[in-house]
């Protein structure tokens, strides 16, 4: 892959780094394949959990590559959005959990993947924003969808209309991050959570976040049947026998994945 490459740590965890610094890591046809490429076999590498970063510190992703878009007819448009929808689906409703560790710019298709991961650690100099208004045109990654869900219509349609560039505090408290870190640091933040999370029962992660994601779709008694049928599920594992009995017995667990 030219643009896109993964890291693996140890732990069990996963690093997707966007680098393609010259354009501030824009999102072109050809980088938004190779996330989805790269996420799908991460699929079946089966991390624990994944980090999606930009390479360098002035941008995470800095939107997607105007230049590229310029030359689109209204085909090629649908198009990309099609595939930009395929990769970000499979931030979101992949079952390893994905973590966002944004550096600086977080604009447009870079605020996008940001919200199609599970968590968002930011460092003080991000900058958030969906300026595609400014343009003409709309985000077409998701956001219009994604960030309502998560901050809320009202807010979510003042970002979106506006075209207004938020920063990380500003970002934190309306909830659209999740931590808030010192410059230089959200990649070693995100790694500190990642690997609280991979120290847990990697079954039990990846069914609270597919019953997570449930609630999302289905009223709330859909929504605690399909999580009563996840709780019985797990009791069948051999993580959950050695999960309470490492609390019975007062040691640290050691999870296998099954």
């Amino acid at each position: 892959m030219d643009f896109v490459r993964v890291d693996l740590e140890e732990n069990g965890v996963a690093v997707l780094t966007i680098d393609r610094q010259e354009k501030l890591n824009a999102l072109d046809p050809q980088v938004v394949e190779e996330i989805g490429q790269a996420l799908l076999e991460l699929e079946i590498e089966g991390p624990r959990a994944i980090i999606v970063t930009g390479a360098g510190e002035r941008a995470f992703v800095a939107g997607a590559d105007i230049s590229a878009m310029h030359a689109m007819d209204a085909m090629d448009a649908k198009r990309f959005s099609e595939i930009g929808h395929a990769a970000m689906a499979l931030l979101d409703r992949s079952p390893i959990p994905t973590i966002a560790a944004v550096n600086g710019f977080a604009l447009g298709g870079g605020a996008e993947v940001a919200l199609a991961c599970d968590i968002r650690v930011a460092s003080e100099n991000a900058l958030f924003g969906f300026p595609e208004v400014s343009l003409g045109i709309l985000p077409g990654m998701g956001g219009t969808q994604r960030l309502p869900r998560l901050i809320g219509p009202a807010v979510a349609k003042e970002l979106i209309f506006t075209g207004r560039r938020i920063d990380a505090g500003e970002a934190q408290r309306i909830g659209l991050v999740n931590r808030v870190v010192a410059q230089g640091e959200a990649l070693n933040a995100a790694k500190e959570l990642a690997a609280e999370i991979s120290a847990n029962g990697p079954i039990a992660v990846r069914h609270a976040k597919t019953a997570a994601n449930r609630s999302l779709d289905v009223d709330l008694i859909s929504g605690l049947e399909y999580e009563a049928d996840q709780f019985a599920l797990l009791f069948a594992t051999a993580d959950a026998k050695e999960g309470m009995g490492a609390f019975i017995e007062k040691r640290k667990p050691r999870f296998e994945g099954r």
